[in-house]
């Protein structure tokens, strides 16, 4: 990641100043650990840039599930190779669902000065929408900052951090015409200062809703906010996918409504405490960890990829 790298820098122009001081620390071994670190970091980047196939234009999901016009200031990667980045990458776990990703132009999938876009499907049922206008959202906040702080214990257990929700960064909007709804939360994990911005935008359809979950720190709010329109307008369920193809005789409803969906209750069944890991650990995972996972990425895969197009179909 870009701030990884810098950080590389930063302790290499740090540590020739004291050699410079005193000469016989030149050539000192760790000097020259950074030093390598920096070139492999930055061998690894380049070679990964180069690997991943990034796509723009009109992009069919998941066997014409839905279509996504990808938006001018963004690039799409697809499924297999999203699924890559996410777990040997960004080291974590595996997302079954994971359709693909979307990163801004001119970024790396290393680059955390930036976003990213994790796109999936979860065949979860309709969600009916009834309660979208009755729902009180400082109420459903206080409700999910009581079931996160009741969940610590077991996350201690399960040897993951804490996790503690701020308050809204930005309040849940639900529109009924679009069948589209976004909202975000400032999330802290074991009491760290530095919070954790978990943007979701859900797009509801006929058996289940379009994911898009953005991974970043809390100072890309105010970048998100003005790439949401675009994106907002990005997706769109195909014909017999659409919510208003749902037919009552032969769908399932699922079990909750809008407010269950923003509260998460439907994580709790799926894997809460693995998912929610994976909007902390792309921006808390240490740079030991990071070239671990790159040497493991880039040494296991490589050579066995070289002769094989990387491309996917949907």
């Amino acid at each position: 990641m870009k701030k990884t790298f810098l950080s590389l820098c930063l302790a290499l122009i740090s540590f020739n100043a004291v050699a410079n001081e005193n000469d016989s620390l030149a050539m000192d071994s760790t000097f020259i650990d950074l030093l390598s670190q920096l070139n492999a970091y930055q061998e690894f980047q380049d070679s990964l840039d180069n690997a991943l196939n990034f796509e723009e234009g009109t992009i069919m999901l998941s066997n014409d599930l839905a279509t996504l016009r990808v938006p001018d200031q963004l690039m799409y990667l697809a499924t297999e190779q999203s699924k890559q980045v996410l777990t040997d990458v960004w080291n974590n776990p595996p997302q079954e669902s994971l359709i693909g990703m979307m990163i801004p132009k001119g970024t790396s999938v290393l680059n955390d000065s930036t976003y990213a876009i994790l796109i999936s499907f979860e065949r979860e049922g309709f969600v009916d929408d009834d309660d979208a206008e009755d729902l009180d959202y400082d109420e459903l906040l206080e409700t999910m900052q009581e079931d996160a702080s009741a969940s610590n214990a077991e996350r201690q257990r399960l040897g993951y951090p804490t996790i503690d929700i701020i308050g809204w960064a930005n309040p849940p909007y639900y529109d009924a015409a679009t069948k589209k709804l976004h909202w975000a939360k400032e999330l802290s994990f074991d009491g760290d200062s530095a919070h954790v911005l978990n943007y979701n935008v859900r797009i509801l359809g006929r058996r289940g809703y379009l994911e898009m979950n953005f991974i970043g720190g809390l100072y890309l709010l105010d970048q998100i906010k003005a790439d949401m329109p675009a994106i907002l307008e990005s997706v769109e369920f195909n014909d017999g996918h659409r919510y208003a193809d749902f037919n009552p005789d032969l769908d399932e409803v699922a079990a909750y409504g809008i407010g269950g969906l923003i509260a998460g209750k439907v994580l709790a069944k799926v894997g809460f405490f693995a998912l929610i890991l994976k909007f902390w650990k792309i921006i808390a995972v240490g740079a030991v960890g990071l070239f671990a996972g790159f040497r493991r990425f880039f040494g296991g895969k490589k050579k066995e990829d070289d002769t094989k197009d990387n491309t996917d179909q949907d």
